[in-house]
């Protein structure tokens, strides 16, 4: 299977015409045609239904086609990464985190950072599951994770970025977005959003709000979906302060517990690279550096 059958498979599914199809990817309709015969041949089932001059997806096509065209999009970041990469760079660092807001300072960091490695490349993968199987593979070089995390991992680094603490987020009209600091007995008679993939700790400190039968709760999937029902006043919800993306939406008041969520970067022991180390200590330093910034 070459690109170009790819390409055009992907074509005449959008078209469904052998004309129109050959037109758009400039080759004769002959040559055309000729190439979708050989691709459907080597994938052992047609693709296309043909009717006349056009062709329509078979069942079998439109799972296959749909898979060629995340492929193919796949294919076409991981070119224009490496025409990037070739035409400044000589070595990369990626770090692994699951949104872009888990490390408030990264984008500092890497300005800083470039600005005295300028040939070392920073790419942040963003990866909401799965994180952590990605750097077990050697697929990433930095992790983002919570230190609770790290305890069975073997042949890892743990280097102590900053701690986190639990807040409590509300719609800005809420009356308790008017608090300075939030109690148990100011959560009593509300809706809490809970679930989520929240960590341990988070868990129990939700557990120990329902256990006390003054609270209803609502399952929510995930962050995104707690954070939309919050903003259609359907609940309020606790997380970690690493999830604030500081864009004024909702506010994070500060909820009354001690307990706080450490959160390190994971390095592979055997990756001694002094540019991964500068870039950690740079990373370190903006938050050592940071004043009565809300984490």
């Amino acid at each position: 299977m070459t690109t170009k059958q790819i390409d055009y498979c992907i074509e005449l599914a959008r078209t469904q015409s052998f004309s129109r199809g050959s037109e758009n990817m400039y080759v004769s309709q002959p040559t055309f045609s000729y190439q979708i015969k050989l691709l459907e041949e080597e994938v052992g089932f047609d693709i296309f239904e043909r009717n006349g001059k056009g062709a329509t997806l078979t069942p079998a096509g439109q799972q296959f086609v749909s898979f060629l065209s995340n492929m193919r999009e796949d294919m076409k970041r991981a070119i224009e990464q490496g025409q990037n990469f070739s035409a400044k760079y000589r070595d990369n660092i990626s770090i692994s985190l699951m949104v872009r807001q888990a490390i408030y300072f990264l984008p500092e960091a890497i300005r800083i950072f470039e600005e005295k490695q300028s040939h070392v490349q920073i790419t942040p993968k963003f990866q909401y599951e799965g994180g952590m199987d990605s750097f077990l593979k050697n697929e990433t070089d930095i992790l983002f994770t919570l230190k609770e995390l790290t305890k069975q991992l073997a042949g890892t680094t743990v280097h102590e970025l900053f701690k986190s603490h639990i807040y409590l987020i509300t719609g800005k009209d809420d009356p308790l977005a008017m608090k300075n600091i939030i109690t148990d007995e100011d959560i009593y008679g509300r809706t809490l959003m809970v679930g989520g993939g929240s960590p341990a700790l988070l868990r129990s400190v939700q557990q120990k709000l329902i256990s006390s039968g003054k609270i209803s709760y609502f399952n929510s999937p995930d962050h995104d979906t707690t954070l939309t029902n919050v903003a259609a006043g359907r609940g309020i919800c606790l997380a970690p302060g690493f999830l604030n993306d500081h864009s004024g939406q909702f506010a994070w008041i500060p909820y009354d517990c001690n307990d706080t969520f450490n959160c390190v970067l994971c390095t592979h022991k055997t990756d001694n690279r002094e540019s991964l180390l500068e870039f950690i200590s740079t990373l370190k330093k903006l938050y050592n550096d940071v004043v009565a910034f809300p984490l």
